[in-house]
């Protein structure tokens, strides 16, 4: 045993075996963030992400498969047969002949009309286009990893509200019931709370079902149940721009959909110019050399070598070409149509994104208040119904519009972070935001960090923004001041009342 090899093979094993350690150590000092971790499983085991990758590298060999005609092409044949020939002309004579022989046959396309040369331009094209379907999937792969983790504590919120209200209903249902027993409760009140408390225990199966689903929806998207524990993540908010008009050049610009839809385009326009190739004539070189017995099925000819160039020109093939021409200009036609659709998709999508991040701001403060004055407003008809003093429908009506105020502030909650992760992946800068890739995934021959739209930007596709605004604050508040000068003043206590008028 080679006693140098042996010791420099375990120290460059101890090296690498501390490094390793690390960066285990760096990953493991780093704060985990539970969205990342979520969205990072989703990418790495989701079908749809797997496919489009999948789809990238068939498209990558498919471009080396048509990069094969530039090549030379090199047969091998062998033969061994038998010839029976008869002459009819002249006296019948028949004759035959075994004959055996190898040849080798070397072939080479010196002008095709240039028919590889745009096969391949638009192969590659196709590859960009599944590159950046490829993309566009793990964005959308993690969006919706983002919204199921969300919904998952969305609906874990509403079951936690649901036992609540069901709890005040049966405390209040109980209640009741001692009073009836006692004989100072009405048997109505005692109908009236217990059909509310059999809503109460409605609203509770309802959000414990619908828990149900988005777990199971999660388990399809992440790979895995939830855990028992799911902590918020973090705001999504940074990185997005100020303005409408921005993220909706930055979705555009970024949205690798609106991309792959170009590089669809321009592989529908390479193959269009394709097909003027089928109007040409192919010209070949062909070298072939062989040996045998009665070689080529001539008597006594034990070798032949031939060397030729070939030319076949197409004249007339029933207008199919002519057809094909026309198929293709309508498939460029259809692919610039699908171009613009998926830019207005796009568009759409960044711009509810984004005033959905603005308006669901502004309805948490309102929501916030509600919710708020509602609880006061709950715990005092409480207070007053203990002493007779406000009636049961009251409090009962009390109770669900705060469970029902409660439902709408966790509703915008969790919508309020599902939007900006909606705001980041419409700009494809969610992926980049949280910091994920798939392990595989591998970059395309062309450099995409210079690939640009050019000539090739949608033109059906309005940029303009959407400027929908409520009334002047101010002008409201003046409608309701003349609605109160209009409205009598109510009269005082113990003041007669005005007879109603005889009919």
């Amino acid at each position: 045993m080679n006693h140098g090899l042996t010791t420099m093979r375990l120290k460059r094993l101890m090296a690498a075996t501390a490094v390793f350690a690390l960066l285990t150590g760096m990953a493991s000092a780093q704060p985990s963030d539970p969205l990342r971790d979520v969205a990072q499983k989703a990418i790495g085991t989701n079908p749809d992400v797997a496919s489009r990758f999948n789809a990238f590298r068939a498209a990558a060999d498919a471009v080396d498969v048509a990069r094969g005609a530039w090549y030379p092409r090199v047969d091998l044949q062998a033969t061994v047969a038998n010839t029976n020939d008869r002459i009819a002309s002249r006296a019948p004579v028949s004759s035959s002949l075994n004959h055996s022989g190898v040849a080798l046959q070397v072939s080479q396309t010196l002008w095709d009309g240039l028919s590889t040369k745009r096969d391949v331009g638009r192969l590659d094209h196709e590859k960009l286009a599944r590159y950046f379907e490829f993309l566009d999937a793990t964005e959308q792969t993690a969006l919706e990893a983002a919204r199921a983790y969300y919904d998952v504590l969305r609906y874990r919120r509403l079951v936690a509200l649901a036992e609540d209200n069901y709890v005040q209903h049966k405390y209040s249902f109980t209640q009741i019931q001692s009073r009836f027993r006692a004989g100072v409760g009405r048997g109505v009140d005692l109908e009236q709370v217990g059909a509310r408390l059999a809503l109460a225990e409605s609203n509770l199966s309802t959000e414990v079902a619908n828990l149900h689903d988005v777990s199971a929806r999660y388990q399809r998207i992440v790979g895995e149940a939830p855990p028992a524990n799911l902590p918020l993540p973090a705001s999504l908010r940074s990185g997005l721009p100020s303005s409408a008009t921005q993220l909706m050049s930055a979705a555009v610009a970024r949205n690798a959909a609106v991309s792959a839809s170009i590089e669809n385009l321009r592989a529908a326009r390479e193959a269009a110019s394709q097909r003027d190739s089928l109007f040409q004539p192919k010209v070949e070189a062909r070298v072939r050399a062989g040996t045998g017995s009665n070689f080529d099925a001539v008597s006594d000819q034990k070798r032949d070598t031939t060397a030729e160039i070939t030319l076949n020109w197409n004249l007339y093939n029933g207008g199919a070409d002519r057809a094909r021409v026309r198929q293709q200009a309508n498939l460029v036609a259809q692919a610039a149509d699908l171009r613009d659709k998926t830019c207005r998709d796009t568009r759409q999508s960044a711009l509810i994104a984004f005033n959905d991040t603005r308006k669901l701001a502004d309805q948490l403060l309102f929501l916030d208040r509600n919710v708020l004055a509602i609880e006061k407003a709950r715990d005092a008809y409480r207070q007053q119904f203990d002493i007779n003093q406000r009636s049961l429908l009251d409090l009962l009506n009390a109770e669900n519009e705060l469970y029902t105020a409660k439902r709408s502030y966790a509703n915008a909650e969790y919508d309020h972070g599902v939007a900006y992760a909606r705001a980041q992946a419409a700009m494809q800068q969610l992926t980049v935001h949280l910091g994920l890739r798939r392990a595989d995934a591998e970059q395309p021959a062309a450099d995409v960090s210079t690939w640009s739209s050019g000539d090739d930007a949608p033109l059906r596709c309005p940029a303009s923004t959407i400027d929908v605004q409520i009334t002047n604050r101010a002008e409201l508040d003046a409608r309701a001041e003349r609605m109160l000068a209009n409205t009598p003043a109510p009269a005082p206590a113990g003041a007669p009342q005005p007879a109603s008028p005889k009919r």
